[in-house]
Parts: structure tokens; C-alpha cells; sequence
């Protein structure tokens, strides 16, 4: 080192010759940072606007209603089966004796669980067996929702969620 010279005044050069100062390292770090924030900003985003994950509108009436309408729902003794073949949708339900149930009120949608985009609301007929028969057009493979509300006869409401796996594309 020659008389008079500072280790402020020597500059050591990168492969490449170019000096890696303080400002340089700054402006990578922060780079570093933005990309990550502006990625999960944008996850963030996608995750709230495809799935809303609102079941009930006020949890704390419908926990208080939960026990009462499962012991009612048991009462009925019914069962339901679904199936999707092809372009339909056949769902029966069964009592305890094992007749087919006619209920008063039947309302159901077949949808996706994580968004509501692929949702539609079913419109069911009865068939000649007792079993209802919707039509539900081509379906990707995947898991898919049945979420089904039916009024018994007596007022009793039976609702069920049942997931179906389609293989396919």
C-alpha cells in the first residue's frame, strides 16, 4: 500500500469487473422483496375472489339450531345415493324401510369445493323407480359437490353434501 492511501480509496472488482457497492445490494434486496410481496398479494387475491368459504350467514344460530335439526334429520331414517352417468345426474332417496321418498321440496346444486364458477343448480324428474333423474351436461373429472336440501312432508328439512370422484379429463 503506498503512503497516504485509505482502504476506502481500494475497490475490489467481481468477476466480472464491475464494483458490487452498497446500492447495488440494496436494490437487489428490495427487488428480492417486491417480487415475493407482489406474489402473495396476488394469491391472496386469487384465493378470496374464487372461494368466498361462507357456509352459513351467522354461525352462532346455526350452531345453536345444529343438534336439534341432525336429531330430526335422523328421525326421517333417510338415505340418498347418487350417481352420474354420462351427461345425468340419478340420486334416489330411501326411508328406513327401503320405499323411495317423495319429498316435498327438493333443492340441490352440483358444483366444485374450492370455487363457485362450475356451480349449477339442479332441476330434477322423477322416474317410473322411485329415483330423480337431472340432467348436468359433460363434466370435467375431479371431485365434484352434491349439495342437496329436501323438505320432508312433515316440514323436516334433510340436508346432505355428497362428494363424487369423476375420473376423466
Amino acid at each position: 500500500m503506498e503512503k497516504g492511501s485509505s482502504m476506502a480509496e481500494i475497490d475490489t472488482p467481481v468477476a466480472n469487473g464491475k464494483v458490487l457497492t452498497g446500492r447495488k445490494v440494496l436494490a437487489i434486496v428490495v427487488s428480492f422483496f417486491a417480487v415475493i410481496i407482489t406474489v402473495n398479494l396476488y394469491m391472496a387475491s386469487q384465493a378470496i375472489g374464487t372461494f368466498p368459504g361462507l357456509e352459513v350467514k351467522n354461525t352462532y344460530v346455526a350452531s345453536q339450531e345444529f343438534d336439534r335439526n341432525r336429531t330430526a334429520q335422523k328421525a326421517l331414517g333417510w338415505t340418498l345415493t347418487s350417481t352420474i352417468e354420462g351427461t345425468q345426474l340419478h340420486m334416489s332417496i330411501i326411508d328406513r324401510d327401503g320405499a323411495a321418498v317423495s319429498p316435498d321440496t327438493i333443492e340441490a346444486t352440483l358444483g366444485r369445493s374450492t370455487h363457485m364458477r362450475d356451480d349449477q343448480d339442479l332441476t330434477f324428474v322423477r322416474g317410473a323407480d322411485g329415483a330423480y333423474v337431472s340432467e348436468v351436461g359433460a363434466l370435467a373429472g375431479g371431485n365434484w359437490n352434491l349439495r342437496l336440501k329436501a323438505q320432508a312432508a312433515d316440514g323436516t328439512l334433510f340436508q346432505q353434501r355428497i362428494v363424487m370422484y369423476l375420473s376423466g379429463s
